[in-house]
């Protein structure tokens, strides 16, 4: 089954694990000891992070550190402009309206 990225970090637990790598790179005992949860669950969700290729696995002798592609994160943060955007204009339009508002209570 192919996962999207937004699949992936629409889970709590998945997107604390970025939290956490996005520090330094983690292995996946270490990073099971923040959750309350099995290292099996932990490594399951590494592994859709994985598959989505939001970290990365480098091995460091018999460890296996997880860390975060930054890359794959600068792709959501893309899409996720045009959304910011659209806000910004809407809390700019809402500031005139306020300010309006306020110098018409302020002739008064």
């Amino acid at each position: 089954m192919r996962r999207d990225v937004f699949q992936a970090i629409s889970d709590p637990t998945r997107r604390a694990i970025i939290s956490l790598i996005a520090l330094h790179a983690m292995t996946p005992n270490a990073l099971a000891a923040h959750f309350d949860t099995s290292r099996q669950a932990v490594s399951k969700h590494l592994r859709i992070l994985t598959e989505c290729q939001l970290v990365k696995q480098h091995f460091q002798g018999r460890e296996i550190y997880y860390q975060l592609e930054v890359s794959k994160m600068k792709e959501i943060d893309k899409w996720l402009e045009q959304f910011r955007k659209i806000w910004e204009q809407r809390f700019n339009e809402l500031d005139s309206v306020l300010l309006t508002l306020k110098n018409k209570e302020n002739e008064s």
